[in-house]
């Protein structure tokens, strides 16, 4: 019989605590919970279930779950985001899955997590299209978080089988939100991984962008949002060629060096 550990990772929270700590209960023998310093409502809500969340300073995503994976008391682990939020079928599918034999160590499961911006689900938000399935639950002997600055994963020697259902990733709920990413996502982007400093880059980059991720991926369908997704992709292939010619340009000769430990957002 397999048991679980859920890793959740917590910060300034409190918008959606309430519907994503429901279903993880129903599938965890614990939870681990891991705060990078929330100051709104979203230690009270942990404390509400019972949940006692650890302290940890955010410098990047993977970094971040490999510390809740290490604070497991148990070797399989599901890891989950405060923005992500398990359906009936992906719960019932996990609870059939510890009620059996205990699979293989080297065995994971990805889900099936379908992004909405300010509310509406939608089909692409660079780089990625939706539905797309990480790996979230797996043997913490056989796999770990890998170090990209952004849009880490899963990396280690196991075969991964997919969960059917919808978790939803209910990310960018307010334009600030939006901003305030799109800033944070491509300043760790160049600060820990080598990108060269170029405008010219910078404009064609945002130009395919606008293209490849606003017309052609019929995101202009969606009004509003799909507005909204596109100009994400267009300033996200912008800055952050910009970012690095405006640090060359104040530096003459320094470029953000990649992470000699760095291996996916």
């Amino acid at each position: 019989m397999l048991k679980l550990t859920v890793c959740l990772l917590t910060f300034n929270s409190e918008r959606l605590l309430h519907k994503v700590i429901p279903p993880l209960i129903t599938v965890a023998d614990e939870i681990v919970v891991i705060d990078s310093g929330s100051t709104d409502g979203t230690l009270n809500i942990c404390h509400e279930y019972g949940l006692n969340a650890i302290y940890h300073p955010y410098r990047m995503h993977g970094e971040q779950m490999n510390v809740a994976i290490q604070h497991a008391s148990h070797d399989w682990v599901l890891c989950m985001d405060s923005d992500e939020i398990l359906d009936a079928q992906t719960v019932a599918f996990i609870n059939t899955l510890k009620a059996g034999q205990e699979p293989p160590a080297n065995h994971g499961w990805r889900i099936t997590r379908h992004w909405y911006v300010l509310g509406e689900e939608i089909r692409t938000l660079y780089p990625i299209s939706s539905p797309d399935y990480p790996v979230r639950l797996f043997n913490r002997q056989h796999a770990r978080f890998n170090l990209r600055p952004v849009d880490d994963q899963v990396e280690g020697e196991i075969k991964t089988f997919k969960i059917e259902g919808h978790v939803r990733h209910d990310t960018f709920w307010s334009l600030h939100e939006v901003f305030s990413k799109l800033n944070s996502y491509t300043t760790r982007l160049v600060k820990y991984k080598k990108i060269r400093p170029s405008l010219a880059r910078g404009f064609i980059s945002a130009i395919g962008a606008f293209f490849k991720w606003y017309l052609f991926s019929g995101a202009w369908r969606k009004g509003k949002v799909g507005a909204v997704t596109g100009l994400y992709a267009t300033l996200y292939s912008f800055l952050k060629y910009f970012k690095a010619w405006y640090a060359h340009e104040k530096k003459p000769g320094v470029v953000a060096e990649e992470r000699t430990d760095s291996h996916q957002a």
